[in-house]
């Protein structure tokens, strides 16, 4: 799959980004929340796909949060009418770095050890799409968040159990490639009668992620009718990823 072929970056709700423009307490708890949900994409956009070393990139994105983001207060100039919150986010980051290592205000901490500045692509593109590394991240981060409501749910409900089957047989192996764990071993780890029973555990663990996962997507999907397509990307870029 070419570059100009893949798969779009979902599209944020910007009533949550409006939320996280306001300058009151809702509007510090969205901002939280839509820090929280990209900063990891945006760090491996700089690491990966602009080869920043990575700890010269958490500096500078910690800047760009702490000038640009809360001291000038960028999500307040994103409007819904000029296009995806992530194209003026993007851009954003990228013109910040530029003219933050064209004037020389961030240093190498280690200069022997990391690549030097001149390997960077730190070129502002006017209209720039994400990158493979950039879009393998939020998936992750999707896939994160869903999976952390789903656990609470289970903690909450007393059938941690059904967390534990979920996350050996497809959560660790989806995100850190290892292989998952059998329903042979499930069955004795959990002492249940034989391995069908860890089979239809798995079932219902799956049922609960599903939901889960439609919940997280649902907060940046602006239309309902288009979660199953997005669910369905994300797949393809973590599948793309191994």
């Amino acid at each position: 799959m070419s570059e100009k072929q893949s798969i779009e970056f979902p599209t944020t709700q910007w009533t949550g980004v409006e939320r996280a423009g306001q300058q009151n307490t809702l509007g510090r708890v969205a901002l939280g929340e839509l820090l929280t949900r990209y900063l990891a994409p945006l760090r491996a956009h700089l690491v990966l796909h602009k080869r920043i070393p990575p700890e010269w990139a958490e500096d500078l994105l910690q800047s760009f949060v702490s000038d640009r983001v809360l001291e000038q207060e960028l999500i307040a100039s994103a409007v819904r009418e000029k296009g995806r919150f992530r194209t003026f986010l993007l851009l954003a980051l990228d013109r910040f770095v530029s003219n933050a290592l064209r004037d020389g205000k961030r240093q190498c901490r280690s200069p022997g050890q990391i690549a030097p500045i001149e390997h960077a692509n730190v070129a502002v593109d006017p209209d720039p799409t994400p990158s493979d590394a950039f879009e393998i991240a939020w998936a992750r981060e999707v896939l994160v968040q869903a999976s952390q409501r789903m656990r609470n749910e289970c903690v909450d409900c007393g059938r941690a159990d059904l967390w534990q089957i979920f996350e050996a047989r497809v959560l660790m192996p989806t995100l850190q490639g290892v292989e998952p764990v059998s329903n042979e071993q499930l069955a004795i780890q959990f002492s249940l009668s034989s391995a069908h029973g860890a089979s239809n555990l798995m079932i219902t663990g799956k049922r609960m992620f599903a939901r889960s996962l439609r919940g997280v997507v649902g907060e940046y999907i602006e239309d309902d009718r288009l979660i199953d397509q997005e669910i369905a990307d994300l797949r393809a870029i973590l599948a793309r990823a191994r």
